[in-house]
């Protein structure tokens, strides 16, 4: 890297790269790819990782690694689930986030990954960011695992792109397969953690993949990010937690579900689960731990007469509760022009009950569609707990 390119990076470092490209020839002394990538990466790393934008001569990867590495919020709880010890292994570790954070707690750490470029990467970030603990091998993560010797954990993150570049999310479509590598994990270490796709249905994959202790589904502003299983060795009784942003609830899937309380008649507060559990599907144990109901067990919404400590979501109170009748909705909306709508359990979408309701969209009213025990369509009008 030239002198001309630090500068046009350190000159350009805040506009738009895509109108920057077309600069290229007025600046042929400026690796213009090079410029580029460290440009748009530094900017994307404010948000998803701000603690390395904030220095200077971290080296950012090319547009695609950027987008697939982990966030700052997401590597650091893994680095929660991995604890302490003494070795870890990443057998998958890309551009190294997950590596730079979850290696804190291990006196010795290697990062395996086969693309040299990537190599050469992370092996500058990690003496800049001060982790000279981490060895960085070039090499394809299953070949290593053949060879290498034991550690407390390994760490993989298989790549869910087939050889054509289109997405797949099953575990034995991913590369490696980790359900043909497992049992040897397991063997050179005492810890797995597999990272996946949340798209996938998180008690097949438990099902498919042996010695599962831990799930973690994992969602960033509400949107679900990730899904980790945790596999050891040692059996024991499965459990899973449900976390978004600092929201953390867990569960034991084989829990007995007891009774459920009966709400008053007019409900006052109305309680939506955040994503993971929504991933999680855990809407009985929700119940049962908070001691509220679904209006219908297809609605995965809560209502309570009380105010509920500690919700994993958001928390409204009800103002207004009616029908699709024509006059009971002419009533019940009177004085609102617009209002964030969502449908749970209804036959209309979105946007054909906005339609029908003639509200535009926004505002602080709240508007939840839904179906009742007695397949009654209700509308729950309310306002977010303060």
């Amino acid at each position: 890297m030239n002198e001309a390119t630090l500068e046009f990076i350190r000159i350009h470092a805040n506009e738009d790269v895509r109108q920057l490209a077309f600069l290229g020839k007025k600046h042929p002394e400026v690796d213009m790819t090079y410029a580029l990538d460290q440009i748009s990466g530094r900017q994307k790393a404010r948000t998803k990782i701000p603690s390395w934008a904030a220095i200077d001569g971290i080296v950012y990867p090319p547009h695609l690694s950027m987008e697939q590495c982990s966030s700052e919020r997401t590597a650091r709880y893994k680095a929660q689930i991995a604890g302490q010890g003494t070795k870890i292994v990443d057998l998958t570790a890309g551009f190294g986030v997950d590596m730079a954070f979850m290696s804190a707690g291990f006196s010795e750490a290697v990062h395996v990954e086969q693309q040299p470029q990537l190599c050469a990467i992370s092996s500058e970030n990690y003496k800049r960011l001060g982790l000279n603990h981490i060895q960085v091998v070039c090499s394809d993560g299953v070949a290593y695992l053949h060879q290498m010797e034991h550690a407390d954990l390994i760490f993989i993150d298989p790549a869910r792109r087939d050889q054509h570049g289109g997405r797949t999310y099953g575990i034995a479509d991913c590369t490696p397969n980790v359900l043909e590598i497992i049992d040897e994990m397991l063997e050179k270490s005492n810890r797995v953690i597999i990272k996946l796709s949340p798209m996938l249905d998180w008690q097949k994959a438990v099902s498919d993949v042996n010695h599962v202790s831990q799930v973690h589904i994992i969602s960033v502003g509400n949107e679900c990010k990730e899904l980790l299983l945790v596999v050891e060795k040692e059996e024991k009784p499965l459990q899973v937690f449900c976390t978004n942003d600092d929201s953390v609830f867990s569960f034991y899937p084989n829990d007995e579900i007891g009774d459920f309380y009966s709400p008053s008649e007019s409900p006052k507060y109305l309680y939506e689960p955040n994503a993971s559990v929504m991933k999680a599907g855990c809407f009985n144990l929700i119940s049962e731990h908070f001691n509220i109901i679904q209006p219908d067990s297809n609605s995965h919404l809560f209502i309570s007469d009380r105010i509920v400590e500690d919700f994993p979501g958001r928390g409204f109170v009800i103002d207004r509760v009616c029908t699709m009748n024509k006059r009971d909705l002419k009533e019940t909306l009177a004085g609102i022009d617009k209002a964030n709508i969502a449908t749970r359990n209804f036959p209309l979408s979105v946007a054909d009950l906005r339609k029908r309701l003639k509200l535009k969209d926004g505002g602080e009213v709240y508007i939840f569609a839904t179906t009742d025990t007695k397949k009654g369509h209700l509308l729950m009008v309310c306002r977010k707990i303060s």
